[in-house]
């Protein structure tokens, strides 16, 4: 193929599996003038895997606001540039946004090349509900804040997607539990398409036991998935303040709301601070 002069390529590569990337990727990445990689030495072993040897340049998180204009310019010369991340669809929790816009404000075409995404991969295999999802990215990496925002999720009716790096993830699936409820449905996808993959599924109470004790399940390239809040999960708050309500009156707000929790299975933090 010979690439359109002055256009963006944005090009999904593979998450794990080299042979993922598509025949039209590896056509689109020998045409264009220069690659644009989140990280060059990760990119070139996929690359020269294909026989693609096109020339590569480096578009990371610490210096895209510089190199996008530079990049633009190519583009603006008549140079086809694709984009590329170290994995999965450029943007999606990766470099290239400002090059995106930057380039779309120039007038420049972009086109994507679709091809694996971890969020998507997750959701197609998670056994929960897939019509309507919502993809959070990454947490914060603070506790305090972490669960800050897991309470602001927990009233979400979508299933939602998280991705987590490998020494968090057990800290975060015990906030979801506390937060969302041992109850809840989650899934863990880990490794997708590499030689180790897992997709454990089972309610957030047990899932978060069973990564805490096994460090296997703590390595890796981790995607959350946690079911939305439907009506059985409404059912259980309700009851869960019933209960607390009741309790309360005897005790501690604190040991009320652990107490009916248990007896409940409502999340402990809706019922505290209710």
């Amino acid at each position: 193929m010979s690439a359109p002069l002055g256009c963006l390529w944005v090009v999904a590569t593979p998450i794990g599996h080299r042979d993922d990337l598509s025949a039209r990727a590896i056509e689109t990445l020998r045409a264009v003038a220069v690659i644009a990689a989140e990280d060059t030495r990760h990119s070139r072993p996929l690359l020269l895997h294909h026989n693609i040897d096109t020339p590569l340049i480096a578009l990371h998180e610490h210096n895209e606001r510089d190199a996008v204009e530079a990049i633009v310019r190519r583009m603006q010369g008549g140079e086809a540039v694709a984009l590329i991340s170290d994995a999965g669809t450029p943007l999606i929790s990766d470099p290239g946004f400002r090059l995106v816009r930057a380039a779309r404000a120039a007038g420049i075409r972009c086109i994507p090349v679709p091809g694996a995404c971890a969020a998507i991969a997750a959701l197609s295999v998670a056994g929960l509900p897939s019509d309507r999802f919502v993809f959070e990215g990454f947490l914060p990496p603070k506790a305090a804040a972490r669960r800050s925002r897991l309470q602001e999720l927990a009233g979400d009716a979508r299933t939602l997607i998280f991705y987590e790096s490998s020494h968090r993830v057990a800290e975060s699936l015990a906030d979801m539990r506390d937060v969302f409820g041992a109850g809840r449905e989650a899934v863990l996808a880990r490794e997708l398409t590499k030689l180790f993959e897992t997709v454990l599924g089972e309610p957030l109470g047990l899932l978060a036991a069973r990564v805490t004790a096994d460090p296997d399940q703590q390595r890796g390239e981790c995607v959350i998935l946690v079911a939305g809040r439907g009506e059985e999960a409404d059912a259980k708050l309700a009851e869960g303040r019933r209960v607390f309500a009741i309790l309360r009156e005897e005790l501690p707000p604190a040991k009320a709301a652990k107490l009916a929790a248990a007896i409940s299975g409502a999340p402990r933090r809706a019922l505290y601070e209710s």
